[in-house]
Protein backbone atom coordinates (compact mmCIF):
# COMPACT_ATOMS: atom_id res chain seq x y z
CA UNK A 1 0.00 0.00 0.00
CA UNK A 2 1.39 3.23 -0.98
CA UNK A 3 0.00 5.25 1.98
CA UNK A 4 1.02 3.42 5.16
CA UNK A 5 -0.70 6.60 7.05
CA UNK A 6 -2.44 9.67 6.99
CA UNK A 7 -3.53 12.54 9.56
CA UNK A 8 -4.99 16.39 8.24
CA UNK A 9 -3.81 18.46 10.95
CA UNK A 10 -4.73 22.22 10.68
CA UNK A 11 -4.86 23.08 7.10
CA UNK A 12 -1.68 20.40 6.38
CA UNK A 13 -2.17 16.74 5.20
CA UNK A 14 0.67 14.56 6.12
CA UNK A 15 1.13 11.18 4.81
CA UNK A 16 3.35 8.56 5.89
CA UNK A 17 5.07 6.60 2.61
CA UNK A 18 6.99 6.54 -0.07
CA UNK A 19 6.97 9.41 -1.93
CA UNK A 20 7.19 7.82 -5.64
CA UNK A 21 4.33 5.62 -5.18
CA UNK A 22 2.29 8.27 -3.41
CA UNK A 23 2.30 11.33 -5.71
CA UNK A 24 0.74 9.77 -8.54
CA UNK A 25 -2.38 9.44 -6.25
CA UNK A 26 -2.57 13.45 -5.85
CA UNK A 27 -3.48 15.94 -8.07
CA UNK A 28 -2.34 19.15 -9.40
CA UNK A 29 -0.65 21.53 -6.38
CA UNK A 30 0.89 24.88 -7.06
CA UNK A 31 4.19 24.64 -5.46
CA UNK A 32 7.07 22.54 -4.62
CA UNK A 33 9.06 23.78 -1.32
CA UNK A 34 11.62 20.50 -0.55
CA UNK A 35 14.77 20.05 1.32
CA UNK A 36 15.84 16.54 -0.06
CA UNK A 37 18.37 14.44 1.72
CA UNK A 38 22.39 15.96 -0.34
CA UNK A 39 23.65 12.32 -0.52
CA UNK A 40 26.69 13.10 2.09
CA UNK A 41 26.21 9.96 3.99
CA UNK A 42 25.68 11.91 7.20
CA UNK A 43 28.57 14.52 6.66
CA UNK A 44 28.28 17.53 7.72
CA UNK A 45 30.20 18.76 3.99
CA UNK A 46 31.94 17.72 1.19
CA UNK A 47 34.67 16.47 3.38
CA UNK A 48 32.91 16.12 6.51
CA UNK A 49 33.46 12.88 8.24
CA UNK A 50 29.72 10.47 9.09
CA UNK A 51 28.78 10.32 12.42
CA UNK A 52 25.74 9.14 14.63
CA UNK A 53 24.75 12.46 15.15
CA UNK A 54 23.96 13.56 11.32
CA UNK A 55 23.43 10.33 9.88
CA UNK A 56 19.39 10.21 8.52
CA UNK A 57 17.76 6.57 9.98
CA UNK A 58 17.95 3.54 8.33
CA UNK A 59 14.31 3.94 6.49
CA UNK A 60 16.71 5.27 3.51
CA UNK A 61 20.45 5.47 2.38
CA UNK A 62 21.92 9.04 1.71
CA UNK A 63 24.15 8.14 -0.79
CA UNK A 64 24.80 9.41 -4.58
CA UNK A 65 22.93 6.44 -5.82
CA UNK A 66 20.06 7.24 -3.74
CA UNK A 67 20.24 10.57 -4.18
CA UNK A 68 19.94 10.07 -8.26
CA UNK A 69 17.72 7.38 -8.02
CA UNK A 70 15.45 8.41 -5.45
CA UNK A 71 15.36 12.18 -4.77
CA UNK A 72 15.91 13.67 -8.08
CA UNK A 73 13.54 11.54 -9.21
CA UNK A 74 10.56 12.38 -6.75
CA UNK A 75 11.68 16.37 -7.36
CA UNK A 76 10.84 15.65 -11.21
CA UNK A 77 7.70 14.60 -10.39
CA UNK A 78 6.91 17.36 -7.67
CA UNK A 79 7.88 19.88 -10.53
CA UNK A 80 6.12 18.25 -13.24
CA UNK A 81 2.70 18.13 -10.60
CA UNK A 82 3.10 22.31 -9.91
CA UNK A 83 5.68 23.86 -12.41
CA UNK A 84 6.51 26.33 -9.95
CA UNK A 85 8.90 25.31 -7.02
CA UNK A 86 11.60 25.70 -4.58
CA UNK A 87 14.18 23.32 -3.74
CA UNK A 88 17.44 23.30 -1.09
CA UNK A 89 19.68 20.78 -2.56
CA UNK A 90 22.80 21.23 -0.87
CA UNK A 91 26.00 22.45 -2.00
CA UNK A 92 28.03 18.86 -3.13
CA UNK A 93 25.10 17.83 -5.87
CA UNK A 94 22.93 20.27 -6.31
CA UNK A 95 23.90 20.15 -10.27
CA UNK A 96 22.26 16.22 -10.12
CA UNK A 97 18.82 17.77 -10.02
CA UNK A 98 16.90 19.38 -12.97
CA UNK A 99 18.21 23.10 -14.76
CA UNK A 100 16.39 25.67 -12.59
CA UNK A 101 15.26 28.70 -14.10
CA UNK A 102 17.14 30.94 -11.71
CA UNK A 103 18.90 30.21 -8.69
CA UNK A 104 19.16 31.82 -5.22
CA UNK A 105 20.94 31.49 -2.04
CA UNK A 106 21.02 30.81 1.59
CA UNK A 107 23.89 32.64 3.34
CA UNK A 108 24.73 31.22 6.97
CA UNK A 109 28.38 33.63 7.96
CA UNK A 110 28.30 31.89 10.88
CA UNK A 111 28.66 28.02 9.35
CA UNK A 112 31.61 25.62 9.99
CA UNK A 113 30.46 22.92 7.88
CA UNK A 114 34.04 22.51 5.52
CA UNK A 115 34.14 21.71 1.92
CA UNK A 116 36.43 21.04 -0.16
CA UNK A 117 37.65 24.24 -1.24
CA UNK A 118 37.30 25.73 2.75
CA UNK A 119 34.07 26.52 5.02
CA UNK A 120 31.01 26.32 3.63
CA UNK A 121 28.91 29.37 4.51
CA UNK A 122 26.34 29.22 1.93
CA UNK A 123 23.59 26.88 0.16
CA UNK A 124 22.07 27.23 -2.94
CA UNK A 125 18.14 27.32 -4.10
CA UNK A 126 16.71 26.36 -6.96
CA UNK A 127 14.02 28.69 -8.35
CA UNK A 128 11.60 26.45 -11.00
CA UNK A 129 9.03 27.98 -12.87
CA UNK A 130 7.41 31.52 -13.09
CA UNK A 131 8.00 34.04 -10.11
CA UNK A 132 4.69 34.02 -8.09
CA UNK A 133 4.93 37.84 -7.83
CA UNK A 134 5.68 38.81 -11.28
CA UNK A 135 4.31 42.36 -11.51
CA UNK A 136 3.78 42.43 -8.84
CA UNK A 137 6.83 43.18 -6.36
CA UNK A 138 10.53 42.68 -6.85
CA UNK A 139 12.17 40.58 -4.01
CA UNK A 140 15.08 39.18 -3.06
CA UNK A 141 16.37 35.66 -4.04
CA UNK A 142 18.54 35.21 -1.04
CA UNK A 143 18.35 34.31 2.70
CA UNK A 144 20.79 35.85 5.41
CA UNK A 145 20.58 33.75 8.76
CA UNK A 146 22.27 33.21 11.84
CA UNK A 147 19.45 31.07 13.56
CA UNK A 148 19.92 28.18 14.58
CA UNK A 149 18.21 25.01 13.74
CA UNK A 150 15.52 23.88 15.88
CA UNK A 151 16.21 20.28 17.79
CA UNK A 152 13.52 18.40 17.47
CA UNK A 153 15.05 14.58 16.88
CA UNK A 154 15.69 14.99 12.99
CA UNK A 155 19.30 14.94 12.05
CA UNK A 156 18.98 17.93 9.49
CA UNK A 157 16.63 20.36 9.97
CA UNK A 158 16.49 23.35 8.44
CA UNK A 159 15.84 26.54 10.35
CA UNK A 160 11.95 27.44 10.23
CA UNK A 161 12.98 31.49 9.87
CA UNK A 162 14.62 30.10 6.45
CA UNK A 163 11.92 27.86 5.40
CA UNK A 164 8.81 30.12 6.08
CA UNK A 165 10.88 32.87 3.54
CA UNK A 166 11.20 30.18 1.02
CA UNK A 167 7.71 29.24 1.17
CA UNK A 168 6.92 32.81 0.96
CA UNK A 169 8.92 33.36 -1.75
CA UNK A 170 7.97 30.52 -3.40
CA UNK A 171 3.49 30.74 -3.06
CA UNK A 172 0.88 32.99 -2.25
CA UNK A 173 -1.40 32.63 0.64
CA UNK A 174 -4.43 30.09 0.28
CA UNK A 175 -1.99 28.43 -2.07
CA UNK A 176 -1.15 24.44 -1.91
CA UNK A 177 2.61 23.51 -1.37
CA UNK A 178 3.98 19.91 -1.61
CA UNK A 179 6.63 18.35 0.22
CA UNK A 180 7.50 14.65 -0.98
CA UNK A 181 10.54 15.12 1.30
CA UNK A 182 9.23 16.22 4.96
CA UNK A 183 11.42 15.25 7.37
CA UNK A 184 10.10 16.84 11.04
CA UNK A 185 7.63 18.75 9.13
CA UNK A 186 9.34 22.16 8.84
CA UNK A 187 8.41 22.96 5.59
CA UNK A 188 4.14 22.50 6.82
CA UNK A 189 4.83 24.14 9.97
CA UNK A 190 5.66 27.45 7.81
CA UNK A 191 2.87 26.66 5.62
CA UNK A 192 0.60 26.55 8.63
CA UNK A 193 2.14 29.55 9.92
CA UNK A 194 1.91 31.55 6.67
CA UNK A 195 -1.43 30.04 5.68
CA UNK A 196 -0.73 27.86 3.28
CA UNK A 197 -2.09 24.01 2.55
CA UNK A 198 0.64 21.59 2.86
CA UNK A 199 1.06 17.87 1.53
CA UNK A 200 3.71 16.44 3.04
CA UNK A 201 5.24 13.14 2.43
CA UNK A 202 7.91 11.05 4.52
CA UNK A 203 8.99 7.24 4.44
CA UNK A 204 10.50 7.52 8.33
CA UNK A 205 7.71 6.63 10.94
CA UNK A 206 9.90 8.30 13.66
CA UNK A 207 10.56 11.64 11.49
CA UNK A 208 6.54 11.66 10.22
CA UNK A 209 5.55 11.56 14.41
CA UNK A 210 7.74 14.40 14.84
CA UNK A 211 6.45 16.33 12.07
CA UNK A 212 2.30 15.62 13.17
CA UNK A 213 3.45 16.89 16.94
CA UNK A 214 4.94 20.08 15.67
CA UNK A 215 2.59 20.98 13.19
CA UNK A 216 0.13 20.53 15.64
CA UNK A 217 1.79 22.82 18.04
CA UNK A 218 2.04 25.27 14.96
CA UNK A 219 -1.97 24.73 14.51
CA UNK A 220 -2.72 25.34 18.17
CA UNK A 221 -0.17 28.64 18.16
CA UNK A 222 -1.90 30.42 15.48
CA UNK A 223 -0.30 34.05 13.98
CA UNK A 224 -2.93 36.35 14.82
CA UNK A 225 -1.70 38.35 11.73
CA UNK A 226 -2.54 35.23 8.80
CA UNK A 227 -5.82 34.32 7.64
CA UNK A 228 -6.91 30.88 9.18
CA UNK A 229 -6.65 28.63 6.22
CA UNK A 230 -9.50 26.51 4.78
CA UNK A 231 -9.65 23.03 5.78
CA UNK A 232 -8.61 20.47 2.43
CA UNK A 233 -11.44 18.58 1.11
CA UNK A 234 -10.44 14.67 0.52
CA UNK A 235 -9.70 14.17 -2.95
CA UNK A 236 -7.82 11.52 -4.84
CA UNK A 237 -8.09 8.69 -2.65
CA UNK A 238 -9.78 7.23 0.48
CA UNK A 239 -8.46 5.03 2.67
CA UNK A 240 -11.52 3.93 4.56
Amino acid sequence: MAIIREERIGGQRLILGDCLEVMPLLGKVDAVVTDPPYGVNGGSGTIGKASDKTKYSDAFPDTLEYLRDVSVAAVSMALSMSGRGAITPGNQHAFEYPKPDDMGIMYQPAATGLSQWGRCTSQPILFYGRDPRVGLTIQPKHIITTRPSEKNGHPCPKPLYVMEWIVNRASLPNETIMDPFMGSGTTLVACQKLGRQGIGIELDKDYFDIACKRVDEATRQPDLFVEPIAQPTQDGFDLG
